[in-house]
């Protein structure tokens, strides 16, 4: 009796192993087609949202006639007249993006070596709290504070009737892009080996040396990395941009002259734009689209790079 009640009862036990292994494959396979719509979910949003800006942008050069040519080199933009050139805008996105890469990236770095190498350790915590407050900050306050602060400085010190400008753009944007450059940078930094710092210390270089001449070659990827996300972070700003930006849509000779990037053009115009003007302004996306695109390319390619 007692051996039939056994083998009952390691049956039973089997039958819910078995029950509990068909449930967690059941559920592995649940979880896998979830994952799967997921997956195609982001590709076909991607993929629609990139279609249908193309397409739009693409319509007034295949069914109307415009120029590309005349569209991107074109300098006056009068929609009311039907002339679209977008030559002052790329000239001015190029000319902020590369000025707050300047300015940006520099202090950034030099600020997370200053956390993670220099400053004692209470004060490393609380400039990197305050630096990820910095993130968390809303775009357009960013740009409030360039209007309220930087505006008026640039006014003052050039004597200029106004201070919406090329130079207040750049100065923000390397603001809004320092959070993340300092943050990535700082890890990245954190994560060379403590051996590579003795090894430099024990053949008589410097504490500056050491940081310049093997800390950050040791960390250059991640440096990098963090630098292809910020200028992600700024490339695409708009709000923080149209406060400080002055919106002219004329090219610039001077820093101090006012502008109006890509990414300004399609935000105060879409509003209210029908037709070939809307139409044109879609194109407008487009070309940003393929900056930022081949900017990525670029930056990857020298991340990867630094990683050989």
């Amino acid at each position: 009796m007692s051996i039939n009640t056994e083998i009952m009862e390691s049956s039973k036990i089997k039958d819910k192993k078995i029950k509990n292994l068909n449930t967690k494959y059941a559920l592995d396979r649940i979880m896998k087609y979830i994952f799967l719509v997921s997956a195609t979910i982001s590709i076909i949003s991607l993929v629609v949202i990139t279609g249908f800006v193309f397409y739009k942008g693409s319509k007034p050069f295949l069914t109307e006639g415009y120029s590309i040519i005349s569209f991107l080199t074109g300098t006056e933009w009068v929609p009311s007249s039907k002339l679209f050139g977008i030559a002052p805008m790329i000239i001015a996105s190029l000319l902020a993006t590369f000025g707050s890469i300047v300015i940006g990236t520099s202090i950034g770095i030099l600020t997370a070596i200053f956390i993670a190498e220099i400053a004692p350790k209470k004060l490393s915590s609380k400039i990197s709290s305050a630096v990820e407050l910095l993130a968390g900050i809303p775009s357009v306050l960013y740009g409030m504070f360039g209007l309220a602060v930087i505006v008026p400085s640039i006014q003052s010190i050039f004597n200029l009737p106004k201070g919406q400008s090329l130079l207040a753009v750049i100065l923000v944007l390397s603001i809004m892009m320092l959070p993340t450059i300092v943050s990535v940078s700082e890890t990245a930094i954190r994560s060379v080996d403590n051996a590579y710092k003795e090894g430099s210390y024990a053949l008589g270089a410097s504490k500056i040396e050491t940081i310049f001449k093997v800390i950050l070659p040791a960390a250059k990827s991640g440096i990098l990395a963090a630098v292809v996300l910020g200028i992600g972070r700024a490339l695409g700003e708009t709000m923080a941009v149209i406060l400080v930006a002055g919106n002219s849509p004329t090219i610039p000779t001077s820093i101090t002259d006012s502008v109006r990037p890509l990414t300004t053009n399609i935000a105060l115009e879409m509003g209210y734009a029908y037709g070939t003007h809307q139409e044109m302004l879609f194109a407008t996306g487009v070309v940003l689209f393929i900056f930022i695109l081949v900017l990525n390319i670029v930056l990857n390619k020298i991340t990867k790079k630094a990683v050989k």
